[in-house]
């Protein structure tokens, strides 16, 4: 009778400590899985256009590599190994390559699978303005209702936004430049707005001679409703500049990348969930 008790006791103790083990295993996973999300949105990657908020988004990828393979400048990349449950994802680093919108078709964003990259927004905004044009050019023998729709699919894009170092930047400090803004060893292409180009090139094919340094602002793919060399006239009679970030900016990164500076002076700081 003795041993039958105590083997019952014995039974009972090990199957509490089952149960806290298995208590303690549950509530470390979602400790762990809790801290790593926090690294992970800590780390702050710049995410490609029409990323849905972050702590669904490594969850929705399924790191099928599509928007890496159809993106036309290769701006897009697989998160390494050690970004834990971000690993696999698709991020951008600006500075090596920007995104530089030159795809108009938000490519990576209409082959996504799984609406990680959510293109409803886009779909959206392209239907409102050529409705918008319809109205006032259907009669137009040049009738084009395309660029308008593109523009105001770019403008859904909203990854980030910019955010000048005026202790580095070269206009703050009253500088020009002059040469190629990355050297000619740099592999980084764009679409330049001006001009005709029909698709990105190299940019150490591009040649600036610059009395006030405005690379940043000439390069942007959303010109002036994104980013404006600021002119302003000082106290004691001298002249200041400065890029000034307006809220067209969409954070693609572009200004980023072209920077002559060995830092960039501008950097996108990525939409926060």
């Amino acid at each position: 009778m003795a041993k039958q008790e105590l083997n019952r006791r014995q039974f009972l103790k090990s199957g509490a400590i089952a149960v806290g083990a298995m208590v303690a295993v549950g509530a470390g996973v979602g400790y762990l899985q809790k801290v790593t999300t926090e690294q992970r949105i800590n780390q702050k990657f710049l995410r490609p256009p029409g990323a849905i908020e972050e702590k669904t988004f490594i969850y929705a990828c399924i790191k099928c590599g599509l928007c890496i393979q159809i993106c036309p400048v290769h701006a897009i990349k697989f998160a390494g190994i050690k970004e834990g449950l971000a690993y696999g994802t698709p991020y951008i680093d600006a500075r090596s390559q920007a995104c530089d919108l030159s795809c108009d078709s938000i490519q990576c964003v209409e082959t996504c699978p799984t609406a990680a990259l959510y293109f409803v927004p886009f779909k959206n905004a392209g239907e409102k303005a050529i409705e918008k044009y319809d109205k006032t050019h259907a009669a137009d023998p040049n009738y084009n209702p395309f660029p308008v729709q593109i523009k105001a699919m770019k403008r859904q894009v909203k990854m980030g936004l910019a955010k000048v170092n005026e202790e580095t930047c070269l206009a703050v400090q009253g500088k020009g430049f002059k040469g190629i803004p990355r050297g000619t060893t740099f592999k980084g292409i764009n679409r330049s707005p001006y001009g005709n180009a029909p698709k990105a090139t190299p940019l150490r094919d591009k040649q600036y001679d610059e009395k006030i340094c405005d690379v940043c602002v000439k390069e942007c793919p959303m010109g002036e409703e994104a980013l404006v060399l600021d002119k302003q006239n000082r106290a004691d009679g001298s002249v200041a500049y400065s890029p000034k970030v307006l809220d067209g900016c969409v954070g693609c990164g572009v200004c980023v990348m072209v920077c002559p500076t060995e830092e960039p002076s501008i950097i996108v700081e990525p939409v926060k969930a």
